[in-house]
């Protein structure tokens, strides 16, 4: 066993059970990509054993802090085990469901979702890549399922020195599926859609968007970043008489209006945009619409927090137009999916908006991931989806 030496005063955050040891903390030691090593401290006691990725900034990632265990296939099998029988308990009512969130289940690298029949992973670091074979065999076991496609295309694999890697690993068949939530449907891909097909960490969200239209009476809604329309489909089915769907993926906003239809809900209330987003609520403010609700869900802006400055005066721009477009009672659903923009951060970029849009806004409810995205207290980094409820202030 390959033996990993941090330098002195390095070893403190994997004596508090972070996953992670960064490239700057080693003093000596390497091993080959995925491969299991022994990481001690600077006067050789031990910490952890992990998987190296000598490619990575992250060094190494964590599989256990217990000496006497053994990283091997039983051990993958009963962390798997576990991770779907924590999803077991939460008891998520939908057939598309986060089984495996990577270090908050502690297999770092390593995504799973269920879309009914299908399995659909994700394999994103060098040592969860290194067990493929064991980890697919292991999920069919103990979901007694039989199809498991590859989503390995994320970023994360090139800073893994790895190849992006898609296809089924399991199985076969058709990628078209069709999602159930809420009691209604949303058509996906898992071969062409976004993350592993969907976005299953706004499940939560999406509820409480139809019923926040429903309880407040929310008739014209604005919904930005629309992708296939999840949110769409949650403002009809609230009772909104008209939803307009920006996006700038054709593709996309064909795929939501398909789902429109598949809830047979009324597509006379839709309108679609293929359009860039910004320029559409700068052209909307210049002509004087306003509407009732704005979801503002844009895509990863800030993968890390060296990014976070320039992302902020995005996020900013943004909720600032999204203020100004909102009636007096008005809601604002506003999201960031950036990792290197915190909680605190985006409160404040969002109360700035407001203040320089002239806009007396209520914070009415905060909003996360779904349960089964967990965080857990000694890896806070996997809080990475973070959103605001703001009321616009109503007129007496």
């Amino acid at each position: 066993m390959k033996t990993i030496r941090l330098k002195p005063g390095k070893e403190r955050s994997l004596l508090r059970r972070h996953p992670w040891v960064f490239d700057g903390a080693v003093a000596k030691g390497s091993a080959d990509p995925g491969e299991t090593v022994r990481v001690d401290d600077a006067e050789g006691r031990f910490l952890a054993w992990g998987a190296c990725s000598p490619a990575s900034k992250i060094r190494v990632r964590a599989w256990s802090f217990e000496q006497a265990q053994r990283i091997d296939a039983a051990f993958f099998r009963e962390r798997l085990r576990a991770a779907i029988a924590l999803r077991e308990r939460l008891a998520v009512a939908s057939d598309g469901v986060r089984l495996v969130h990577a270090e908050a289940d502690g297999l770092p690298g390593l995504v799973v979702d269920r879309y009914g029949d299908t399995l659909v992973a994700q394999f994103g670091a060098a040592g969860v890549e290194r067990w493929k074979g064991v980890i697919a065999d292991a999920l069919l076991e103990l979901t007694g399922l039989s199809r498991l496609y590859e989503r390995s295309d994320t970023s994360s694999r090139q800073l893994e020195g790895l190849p992006e890697a898609t296809g089924w690993l399991r199985g076969g068949g058709d990628t078209a599926l069709v999602l159930q939530e809420h009691g209604w449907k949303l058509g996906l891909d898992v071969a062409l859609g976004h993350k592993t097909g969907y976005y299953l960490d706004q499940r939560d969200n999406r509820g409480l968007c139809r019923e926040l239209v429903q309880r407040y009476g929310l008739a014209e809604v604005l919904n930005c970043y629309s992708y296939t329309g999840g949110f769409t489909v949650a403002a009809l089915a609230g009772g909104a008489q008209r939803v307009v769907s920006v996006d700038s993926s054709g593709p996309a906003l064909q795929q939501a209006a398909a789902n429109v239809a598949l809830n047979g809900l009324d597509a006379a209330r839709c309108e679609w945009l293929d359009a860039d987003v910004n320029a559409t609520l700068r052209r909307f403010v210049e002509q004087g619409r306003q509407f009732d609700a704005i979801v503002l869900d844009p895509p990863k802006l800030a993968p890390t927090a060296a990014h976070a400055e320039r992302a902020a005066r995005a996020y900013k721009d943004i909720n600032r137009l999204g203020f100004k477009l909102l009636k007096p009672g008005g809601l604002l659903l506003t999201f960031s999916c950036s990792g290197g923009v915190g909680v605190e951060l985006f409160h404040k970029i969002v109360a700035s908006a407001g203040i320089d849009a002239g806009v007396d806004g209520v914070f009415l409810q905060r909003m996360g991931g779904a349960p089964d995205h967990p965080m857990t207290v000694q890896f806070p980094e996997g809080e990475y989806l973070k959103g605001l409820v703001v009321m616009r202030r109503p007129t007496a």
